[in-house]
């Protein structure tokens, strides 16, 4: 069975990606067995970006169920928009008008339950990709893509943990910002989140949201503290009272900084960063990862 970590964060900028591509290296300098990198950041996934010899194996494209009316069948009894839990259907009886909302369909078959006439056929509508890539031996990088003008997030995501190979010894999931439906479908049925936070007032906002959620999910989490000399105490005293372990604390590094704002991160690591992800992982090894 994999072990499944879930890296994210209550904000955007925190860092989170940085920590993910980090791990997901020394991890596999120090396992044996397969280590694979889910990039669940569908709108905007740049995970590959930093590897220097990505090749793309393979990439499936991702279809929803959309709902059909056939007028012609249609009675305009509105059932059918009575069971949508989304308001993504219309009917409009005095004018003969029924019309299916795609963008606000989430693909659930209550509409075609409901239709005793049928008159609602389904069709697949594309809502992304799923790619597949090698990074190197024994690892592997798959990623969602969400069609431009699509809002399901969160179908697409779910489709990609579905896709993930199940022979991988340790499966690392780079999560979307924010604590919205994308974050909890990413960090379901894992085994640990890792929280990816600054020393700011709202960086701090934003990690009491998502230390809310996990503990709502009742996951094992733990919090890694980037850009640590910047900004202010609070984060630390929020963490004491609240018993919140520390993985790690990353500093703030020019160099690390240059590095990562040319896409060179992985491979280029400043030896005092390197040893930190090492502490942690070190840590993460010892939980039974």
């Amino acid at each position: 069975m994999s072990f499944k970590i879930a890296i994210a964060s209550g904000k955007g900028g925190t860092g989170k990606t940085t920590v993910s591509v980090n791990l997901f290296e020394q991890f596999s300098e120090h396992s044996e067995g397969k280590i694979q990198l889910v990039d669940c950041d569908v709108e905007e996934p740049n995970d590959h970006i930093f590897f220097n010899r990505t090749k793309k194996i393979s990439e499936e494209e991702v279809f929803q169920q959309v709902p059909t009316i056939d007028k012609d069948k249609c009675t305009f009894c509105r059932k059918c928009s009575e069971y949508c839990e989304f308001n993504a259907i219309v009917v409009i009886p005095p004018v003969r008008f029924a019309e299916v909302n795609q963008s606000l369909c989430h693909s659930c078959g209550a509409c075609s339950v409901a239709c005793e006439f049928d008159a609602i056929t389904e069709h697949p509508e594309s809502i992304g990709k799923v790619s597949f890539y090698k990074t190197g031996n024994n690892k592997g990088l798959v990623e969602g893509k969400l069609k431009i003008g699509s809002a399901m997030q969160t179908m697409l995501i779910k489709e990609l943990k579905k896709r993930v190979p199940l022979n991988a010894e340790i499966v690392l999931y780079d999560s979307p910002p924010g604590t919205s439906c994308p974050v909890v479908e990413t960090i379901s049925n894992t085994d640990y989140v890792i929280l990816v936070a600054e020393p700011t007032l709202f960086g701090l906002y934003d990690l009491k949201l998502m230390v809310n959620l996990v503990r709502e999910l009742a996951i094992p989490f733990g919090i890694i503290i980037n850009k640590s000399g910047l900004g202010s105490n609070d984060i630390y005293e929020y963490l004491y009272k609240e018993s919140i372990d520390i993985l790690g604390e990353i500093p703030f590094n020019k160099e690390y900084a240059g590095v990562y704002a040319k896409g060179q991160i992985v491979g280029n690591m400043p030896v005092e960063m390197k040893n930190v992800y090492k502490s942690i992982t070190e840590k993460l090894h010892k939980m039974g990862c």
